[in-house]
């Protein structure tokens, strides 16, 4: 239940690009554990939708170490807890090629997915299983990043892991961080009481503030919004001058981070460094998974609540985050009667697949039988490398669509998502006298029975924001 590891990195970046990188990259080198966290070749590594691009995996977890003293604990708002070894806490900051531009994506730890050699679990149990059988906290680490990768398709180039007690040491050396709610706030499990405005958060409160998940309505959904609107309001202490030209504070806060944070061993701080040197609060967005709902289910007859993801819209999500390949980009659209395609139906519309094939090859594609999907929010045009031509004149033919370039496919394949995007019939001479179709609105998706606009599941799951700003505020 806390948001450790993500202050971690971004403080050891932002400050080692403050102008004090080589006291500070010498103090933190001496002191940060090491961790054989990454495992694979540094092909498989490169071998990613984002080129370029870097994602590290920051994980908080929710132990509280076994020498905190009482006091510390009652700091924490909490009490001992006999060595848990859950990750409550997993985003991955996703940086870009250039470092102006940083994502933090959140993988709620109650996800259900594929745990590798385990089984289907939830998220936050994949690092505990890692640890048996001698695997300890590089096992661990291994298996949480096994999982990620093969649910997310990302690359995890690199590790940060936290303690509780750690993320409070850190935020007690940076100082009053302000945030805004646009209501109240009381939560009696995570200590959080503030009111609505704006408030400058110690330490304890910080930690609360990130914790609270009862109140909410989204429970730890809404967490996942406080953490990452709170780091990205920490980002902005970090950045001001009060902090980076305060050479006392930023000693305090170098220590804080070296007895506290763990990495993998290929983590170079000053490359970090370097890479982030030109990010500025504004430019650090944030984003989670894109989940279908959160169910309780029964595994061998007991109850278990869930968050149900959206594996099939996965894709689309990652080529959203990360942009379209340069290729599809510069490609140019083929002509249609040149194009096969196959239509899957995920949209849970009886029929759409069908539907959706029919106007297609009505605009002269070569339309092969319709099929099913998995069910996913988003309308994606899924195309193997080399058929970019392809997929784009069939994303022209489907509006609202995103192309997305994957292995799984070995042709081009809309998959119809419950967002009621689909493909719609061209144009006839005289439709642009009368205002042409409409293309962009929600009836081009319920014209063939697809779900209206107002049956969409919420974005509030996939939207990006950005809560680097001295304006923002949250609920």
């Amino acid at each position: 239940m806390v948001f450790p590891a993500v202050a971690g990195v971004l403080t050891m970046a932002l400050l080692l690009s403050g102008g004090y990188a080589a006291y500070a990259y010498n103090r933190l080198a001496s002191s940060v554990t090491k961790v054989d966290a990454i495992t694979g070749s540094t092909e498989q590594q490169q071998d990613d939708v984002d080129g370029k691009a870097m994602n590290i995996l920051l994980v908080g977890d929710d132990h509280r170490p076994d020498n905190a003293t009482p006091e510390q604990l009652a700091e924490l708002s909490t009490e001992s807890d006999g060595g848990a070894t859950n990750t409550d806490t997993m985003i991955v900051l996703h940086i870009s090629a250039d470092g102006k531009d940083a994502t933090m994506i959140s993988f709620p730890r109650d996800s259900y997915v594929p745990i590798p050699g385990v089984g289907k679990g939830k998220l936050n149990s994949a690092f505990y299983y890692g640890t048996l059988n001698g695997g300890g906290a590089a096992g661990g680490a291994q298996l949480l990043i096994k999982t990620i990768q093969d649910l997310s398709g990302l690359s995890i180039d690199h590790y940060v892991r936290v303690s509780l007690l750690g993320f409070y040491e850190i935020v007690k050396q940076l100082g009053p961080v302000s945030v805004c709610l646009k209501e109240p706030a009381q939560d009696t499990y995570s200590g959080v009481d503030l009111p609505a405005g704006k408030s400058d958060l110690d330490a304890k409160q910080a930690l609360s503030f990130v914790r609270q998940r009862h109140g909410l309505p989204n429970g730890d959904l809404d967490r996942q919004v406080r953490q990452q609107y709170f780091l990205s309001q920490e980002a902005r202490k970090i950045l001001s001058a009060g902090t980076l030209l305060n050479p006392v504070k930023t000693t305090n806060i170098i220590d804080a981070i070296g007895g506290s944070v763990e990495t993998d061993q290929g983590l170079d701080l000053l490359s970090l460094a370097t890479q982030l040197r030109n990010l500025r609060p504004g430019n650090i967005k944030s984003a989670t998974i894109p989940i279908l709902g959160t169910p309780t289910i029964y595994v061998r007859g007991s109850a278990l609540s869930i968050v149900e993801v959206d594996t099939a819209g996965m894709p689309a999500f990652v080529q959203g985050l990360v942009g379209q390949p340069e290729a599809y980009t510069t490609a140019t659209a083929a002509d249609p009667a040149s194009v096969a395609v196959t239509v899957l139906n995920g949209s849970g519309v009886t029929g759409a697949a069908g539907a959706a094939g029919t106007v297609l090859a009505g605009r002269a594609f070569q339309v092969g039988a319709p099929g099913s999907s998995s069910t996913t929010a988003t309308t994606m045009v899924q195309y193997p490398a080399g058929m970019e031509a392809q997929a784009k004149a069939v994303v022209d033919a489907v509006p609202g669509a995103v192309a997305v370039q994957t292995a799984s496919v070995q042709g081009v394949t809309l998959v119809l998502g419950t967002d009621g995007k689909t493909a719609v019939p061209a144009a006839q001479p005289g439709d642009a006298a009368s205002g042409g179709t409409d293309t962009g609105s929600a009836d081009a998706g319920s014209a063939d029975g697809g779900a209206p606009a107002s049956d969409e599941p919420s974005p509030s799951s996939t939207a990006v924001h950005a809560y680097g700003s001295d304006e923002a505020c949250i609920y």
